[in-house]
């Protein structure tokens, strides 16, 4: 600490380059050590990359705290978001402390790693001026005064709340287990009584005050036993085919919603804490315009006017229904179990061809096979489950396995009566799917169509928010993956396409191979393994899904057929 003092001494008043001088160094301080990993160019560059590393010895966190997955990752997050109010507190007064803090999903982050030897904070630090002149003492106060005091109240185990971290922890575990048990269950979602579904806005996360507790109705009803909380109840959603229906704004989407973000864990509080679903669930909707390279979309589309081959689609401007046989093949080709659509962002002519538009339009002059007549072979050929909200087609009554109606944010089970109508209402549609759902076909991706250089750079990777990545001198549109939920995922997910092309994009590995060796270096390595920079503190674990959606958006890509 003192040579840290020293130096912010002797640069005070000087240009700003004089703070380079720290770039690289450790600065030992009584209980931690800091790392000074980047140190920003100028003023209005993004802030200075540092590390925070305290020795077990000191932090003392026991190892109950980090001995499986589950609890590490669960210790990480909380550690993370104590250290981030106290940097708000912090900030308040000189606005120059900040750390990657989480929303309401437990995801595994590189900001913090915790292990037998070390707790580790890696921070961002504005290094101050005045204009371009150095403040040496103001950057004292922050480093060698604030940052002690941080380090201090939220990385030392003896000055944390314990009860509030084994909630944190035994919640994430609990959650874990009641996803991995699914499908010994039979499921491919859950949702546990009292769950508090709504949020309070499209912008505001947090759960809906006053929001209607969840109730599953007896005949959905299933019992777990969790390693922590015991015993629980709730719904469980059958694997095959349900629908969820209802009037407007009695709760459809929102119960699609919980359950598409179950995907994730969550915070104790949030609501949501054991709404769970399959790990691969995949959100399915169209997407006009969005570019398609190399698909087989027989399954759905055969050949279009013009002689256009479906089998090998490509297009730079697809369709609503090209889209969305695009993204529901695309989701199978990267393995998803699990597809949860919402009609209101579906395309109609996708979904259904009822008996009157079968009459006046004929078969051989249509060449979409509407996902109703291929919902049941993709469940019966590949095990592939859909939720589907459905509020205006009872066709799918025919083809569903569970139907659940959303009245007042009640879910009622009336798959008899569902069944029942249909009986009574035949819809005298004929049924264009013929039988089997087709193949799902592998592509392989080549290096060649995913150029990360631009200018002088290599590499250039930029995240704007959770919508887009710019990758070299391509600007990927994610605005429909809504998966993805933080910042830090589509960061990450440009460091994966970077490693990828160099490493494992050879003309040989299919897409999902490409994909699943990502996966492994994640699981071997933690987010330091794909980074491209030492020391990240700003990345977010992905899952394979959202990896493959976004080459697959990847407008210059070239696919070989696998």
């Amino acid at each position: 600490m003192d040579t840290l003092r020293r130096i912010l001494t002797r640069i005070d008043g000087k240009g700003y380059g004089a703070y380079r001088e720290l770039k690289g160094r450790c600065f030992h301080f009584p209980f931690f050590d800091l790392f000074a990993d980047g140190i920003q160019s100028d003023p209005f560059a993004p802030p200075s990359r540092f590390r925070i590393r305290v020795s077990q010895s000191i932090a003392s966190f026991p190892e109950d705290t980090y001995s499986t997955p589950s609890r590490e990752v669960g210790t990480r997050d909380f550690v993370v978001r104590a250290f981030g109010r106290e940097a708000v507190r912090v900030s308040e007064r000189r606005g120059r402390v900040c750390v990657d803090t989480p929303g309401q999903e437990v995801i595994e982050r590189s900001t913090c790693q915790i292990n037998s030897r070390y707790v580790e904070m890696r921070v961002f630090v504005g290094l101050p001026a005045r204009g371009r002149t150095v403040l040496g003492r103001v950057a004292q106060e922050i480093l060698c005064k604030h940052i002690p005091r941080l380090v201090e109240n939220t990385m030392l185990f003896r000055n944390i709340d314990r009860s509030a971290l084994y909630t944190h922890i035994q919640t994430c575990e609990d959650a874990d287990f009641l996803r991995s048990r699914l499908g010994d269950m039979g499921l491919c979602g859950f949702v546990a009584d009292g769950s508090i579904l709504p949020r309070r806005s499209g912008v505001d996360d947090r759960p809906l005050e006053g929001g209607i507790p969840f109730r599953s109705p007896d005949s959905l009803r299933v019992e777990v036993d969790l390693p922590n909380r015991g015993r629980i109840t709730g719904m469980g959603i059958p694997r095959g085919v349900t629908l969820i229906v209802g009037g407007g704004f009695h709760g459809k989407s929102t119960l699609l919603n919980a359950l598409e973000m179950g995907i994730y864990n969550h915070i104790p509080g949030d609501g949501r804490e054991f709404v769970v679903m399959d790990g691969s669930a995949v959100k399915i909707r169209a997407e006009d315009g969005r570019s398609v390279v190399g698909v087989d979309l027989s399954p759905f589309i055969g050949r279009l006017p013009g002689g256009v081959d479906t089998g090998f689609f490509v297009t730079q401007n697809a369709s609503g229904s090209t889209s969305q046989a695009s993204n529901i093949l695309e989701a199978l080709e990267a393995g998803s179990r699990v597809l949860l659509l919402d009609e209101d962002t579906c395309a109609t002519n996708f979904m259904i061809r009822d008996r009157r538009m079968q009459a006046l339009v004929e078969k051989s002059k249509e060449p979409i096979t509407p996902f109703v007549d291929r919902v049941r072979a993709l469940y019966r050929d590949f095990g592939v489950s859909t939720i589907l909200v459905m509020g205006g087609a009872g066709d799918y009554f025919d083809v569903a396995d569970t139907v659940i109606a959303m009245v007042d944010y009640e879910p009622m089970d009336v798959t008899a009566r569902a069944k029942e109508i249909a009986r009574v209402y035949p819809t005298g549609r004929v049924d264009e799917g013929g039988g089997v759902f087709g193949s799902v076909r592998m592509r392989i991706p080549m290096k060649e169509g995913v150029d990360t250089s631009k200018g002088r750079k290599d590499v250039h990777l930029k995240a704007k928010g959770t919508k887009t990545l710019i990758i070299g001198r391509e600007q990927i549109d994610l605005s429909f993956v809504e998966q993805i939920v933080e910042d830090g995922q589509v960061k990450a997910i440009g460091y994966a396409l970077a490693i990828a092309r160099e490493r494992f994009m050879d003309g040989r590995r299919t897409l999902r191979e490409v994909a699943e060796e990502i996966e492994g270096i994640l699981q071997r390595e933690g987010l330091d393994g794909i980074s491209l920079v030492p020391f990240p503190g700003d990345l977010v674990r992905f899952r394979k899904m959202e990896f493959c959606q976004a080459l697959n958006r990847l407008r210059g890509i070239r696919i070989k057929r696998g």
